[in-house]
């Protein structure tokens, strides 16, 4: 069994930061990519970011220059750090990642709520 655990959401004022991270357990090979999507009320889960296992990152356009993903791979942990913080990044944001167990699969975690307030 593989599992994501996200941690870090909360409250913020508009303009501040929060810090996410998301950690994988269980029978774990390796770890592909990792990234971040998020889900705001009444609209499609989005990409937000993601970063491969060689470093390399990628971004959505409305949060480049204001988030920073990262990833530790000796704690199978990936973070997002959103800096300059929009009513409109609330949402809730997930991380997934394509982990080699017995075979290479998608997992999401159960999410985690981010409330910019305005």
């Amino acid at each position: 069994q593989v599992q994501l655990v996200e941690s870090g959401g909360g409250l913020v004022q508009a303009g501040g930061s929060l810090g996410l991270s998301c950690a994988a357990s269980g029978s774990i090979f390796s770890i592909d990519a990792m990234g971040w999507y998020r889900q705001a009320p009444g609209k499609q889960r989005e990409y937000v970011a993601r970063i491969t296992s060689g470093g390399g990152t990628t971004y959505v356009e409305s949060v480049k220059g204001r988030f920073t993903i990262s990833r530790t791979n000796a704690k199978n942990t990936v973070y997002l750090q959103m800096n300059s913080l929009k009513a409109e990044d609330t949402a809730v944001y997930y991380c997934n990642a394509f982990i080699r167990g017995p075979s290479l699969r998608a997992y999401w975690g159960q999410g985690t709520q981010v409330t910019v307030s305005s």
